[in-house]
């Protein structure tokens, strides 16, 4: 009789575990799903960034300079598809090994609630739920750019060639 018990507690445990997995599996969907639809449609598209050859990994700041035209989010999330590196909520990159042509726009995504301080060859700030463009060029290919996310070092290493 007391091997019974055992087994229907078991038996209880472990149904209530499958449904907790359950539960938490939608929740991650539908968070993933909203992720992608919060943002500032309105956005403007206030710096780029070159970084010469020779400026790579060695802590100098290339210029920054102001780019004129405005994007929406939902029509940079098209234009970029192939080309955007989006920080999470714990400022990890997805994707973290990336290759690009010479001179590519890469949009750096911020899906986290709290504005984020980025470095790829020059220090940024990406609002909250918010995006940056930057061009990365370089004179001598291949070249290999890191990006540092708040206190998280080379969240993600991008390789640019030809």
């Amino acid at each position: 009789m007391e091997n019974k018990n055992y087994s229907v507690l078991y038996y209880s445990l472990g149904a209530v575990v499958f449904i907790i997995v359950i539960v938490l599996m939608f929740w991650f969907i539908a968070k993933g799903k909203n992720a992608a639809l919060v943002g500032d449609l309105d956005q403007k598209v206030d710096q780029e960034i070159t970084i010469p050859a020779g400026e790579i990994g060695n802590g100098t700041t290339a210029a920054k300079k102001p780019v004129t035209p405005s994007i929406s989010y939902a029509d940079a999330l098209v234009k970029y598809k192939n080309s955007r590196i989006q920080l999470d909520e714990t400022c990890q990159a997805i994707p973290n090994n990336v290759t690009y042509k010479n001179n590519t726009y890469v949009m750096v995504d911020n899906r986290s609630a709290s504005p984020r301080s980025i470095k790829l060859g020059a220090d940024y700030t990406v609002r909250a739920y918010g995006f940056r463009l930057i061009k990365l060029s370089s004179d001598t290919l291949p070249a290999t750019f890191l990006l540092d996310c708040g206190n998280s070092q080379n969240v993600a290493t991008i390789l640019i060639q030809k």
